[in-house]
């Protein structure tokens, strides 16, 4: 039987399929559910930069101004304190890799957590980097800039894989990856999802959007995990949004990607949709004659002439030229 070991951001798992950060994984018995069920690796519920101005909004340092800095202090500390027992807590009980998140959307003091986190034991650092660039003023580069800027500080502060969870929101993604690569990031993962905006017409008031992927999602990381696969080969790709089956899984790695990232369908099916893809994975590695991932990842990526006429094809002409 074929084997459904891959490396990912110098990391081997046991299965293609990384549990992704979600309010799920940020329990202890859950995480032992999905590697149990068959998951690669586990990301564990993202730590996020706002974390301590939200705790902060709890209390009135408008009247007492010189308790500011001693709340910041001790709040940062008990949210980080927390975190940190999260990751030890997950490395008692999982032996597939542990994967710490931080979301994060700006290059500052919160990077000192990277090295506390390495210390409680994480196998790497998944980079969540949620972001919009809306200035005006706006100068050329200087949202990927502090991009790399971020992954840069964070590799120099710790010695595990850093992984950059990016956005779609950038001109040129494989110049970014390529940048990210060159300061330290062993991955990237195509893409992070932004809190998904809605309007509710009748309160005529902002509402949340559909929270969860759908498979039309899928088309926007496979092109991009075809076109980086073959431009920065040393870099490790997972693909995150729309993997909702073993078919989806399969068409990501034949892009280039080493992992897919998934928390939707694992939310909506529960674990067994772990097994169900690893099965699904190694019944048709048999019946193609791949004995293992690396046989075919990026098989269709952009190396080939043929696959990026493909990739980079962005009219309808072929399609919809004869409908009426």
């Amino acid at each position: 039987m074929s084997s459904i070991i891959t490396r990912f951001a110098g990391l081997e798992l046991k299965s293609p399929v990384i549990v992704g950060s979600s309010s799920l994984t940020a329990s202890v018995p859950k995480l032992l559910e999905y590697e149990k069920a068959g998951a690669g690796a586990v990301v564990l519920k993202s730590l996020f930069e706002e974390s301590i101005a939200i705790e902060m909004d709890a209390y009135d340092t408008d009247a007492h101004p010189e308790a500011y800095d001693y709340f910041a202090a001790y709040l940062g500390d008990k949210v980080l304190s927390d975190y940190l027992d999260l990751v030890r807590e997950a490395k008692k009980v999982c032996s597939i890799p542990v994967i710490a998140s931080i979301a994060c959307h700006t290059d500052g003091k919160w990077e000192e957590f990277a090295k506390r986190i390495e210390e409680a034991g994480a196998d790497a650092i998944e980079l969540n980097i949620m972001s919009l660039c809306t200035a005006r003023n706006y100068t050329d580069g200087s949202f990927e800039k502090m991009n790399a800027d971020i992954v840069a500080h964070v590799s120099k502060m710790v010695s595990i894989p850093v992984i950059a969870k990016i956005g779609s929101n950038h001109t040129n993604p494989v110049a970014l990856c390529d940048s990210l690569y060159a300061r330290g990031a062993k991955a990237v993962v195509l893409f992070n999802r932004f809190y998904p905006t809605d309007i509710d017409i009748d309160k005529i008031e902002f509402t949340t959007g559909i929270p969860f992927t759908s498979p039309a999602d899928l088309s926007l990381p496979l092109r991009w995990a075809g076109l980086v696969s073959s431009s920065v080969p040393g870099l490790s790709i997972a693909v995150s949004g729309g993997v909702d089956s073993w078919q989806s899984t399969v068409k990501s790695i034949l892009s280039g990607a080493a992992a897919v990232e998934v928390a939707s369908s694992i939310i909506r099916q529960g674990a067994s949709w772990i097994s169900k893809v690893n099965e699904g994975l190694k019944a048709w590695q048999d019946a193609k004659g791949f004995a293992s991932v690396a046989d075919y990842r990026g098989k269709l990526n952009a190396s080939n002439p043929e696959n990026y006429d493909n990739l980079i094809r962005t009219q309808f002409i072929k399609h919809f030229s004869e409908v009426r």
